[in-house]
């Protein structure tokens, strides 16, 4: 499955329970000798009966991460195609908690993907006291960049970008910023253009995986950090190398929301 290029291999395991190594999914991920992904998805039955179901999300080299929004859209959709869902929202538990996701028409989905959290210690990310913005000495060239720090329930640096995004060396910079010291548990990071209030451009380096077509957190990451700086309005789209994704946001103490589609690409069996 893919949400604008940012694709997925779902594993169903809600009827056995389901134990792969690090190296084995990093083997899976690889897409000359295995079957190619950016991250794995595996369904899970909730601990509780209040979800329609729980996932994990592992990255291509194989790490664990705690959300990803693109793959929340794809698995929302997944359960609506299956005979066993008949309902329109449906309740997600993660690592980063739980969320809800409505099904849409044209194949498009709506996350309530929660509130977003200006607190470096929600990253987390190494800073004596919250800021609007942080100055951040990249450790192998010495140079020096502007960033926001949000959670999506998964880490976001955020740089706002004078240049074109073309012109950015978005894999190199993305991971000396992911790798930096001061994110412990490495760091997402967005490149963000700002063509007016309504609409930006994002570029998106993702921990564990390098830069990818779309990613959804992010896309939520940027919009949250540009409204917290005063430059985006409540309802913005994003431009992701991948295709456009809708976010809104009115604001502290309200969730956040996006919009995008799901695609299913392929389903089959696999030894494992």
């Amino acid at each position: 499955m893919h949400g604008l290029g940012n694709d997925f291999m779902l594993i169903d395991a809600r009827s056995r329970e389901l134990a792969l190594s690090r190296e084995k999914i990093a083997a899976l991920a690889d897409r000359h000798t295995g079957v190619g992904f950016d991250q794995l998805l595996i369904l899970e039955n909730p601990a509780d009966g209040s979800s329609d179901a729980a996932y994990r999300v592992f990255n291509a080299d194989g790490t664990e991460v705690e959300q990803c929004g693109n793959g929340v859209r794809c698995i929302a959709r997944y359960l609506g195609d299956s005979d066993c869902f008949t309902a329109t929202e449906l309740s997600l538990q993660g690592a980063a908690g739980k969320i809800s996701a409505k099904l849409l028409n044209a194949g498009q989905v709506e996350v309530s993907m929660g509130e977003p959290d200006f607190d470096p210690a929600a990253l987390p990310f190494a800073a004596e006291a919250a800021a609007e913005r942080y100055q951040l000495t990249l450790d192998e060239s010495g140079d020096n960049v502007e960033i926001g720090a949000v959670s999506m329930g998964n880490p976001h640096a955020v740089l706002l970008c004078s240049q074109a995004l073309d012109q950015v060396p978005v894999n190199a910079m993305g991971a000396a910023i992911s790798g930096h010291s001061r994110f412990p548990r490495q760091t997402n990071v967005e490149f963000m253009q700002l063509l007016d209030p309504r609409n930006i451009v994002v570029r998106v380096y993702e921990r564990g995986v390098g830069e990818t077509m779309a990613c959804g957190t992010g896309a939520c990451a940027a919009v949250a950090m540009g409204r917290h700086w005063g430059l985006l309005d409540e309802k913005v789209k994003v431009a992701l190398p991948g295709g456009t994704l809708e976010i809104s946001w009115r604001g502290p103490g309200s969730s956040l929301f996006m919009r995008g589609p799901a695609v299913d690409v392929f389903g089959g069996k696999i030894e494992i």
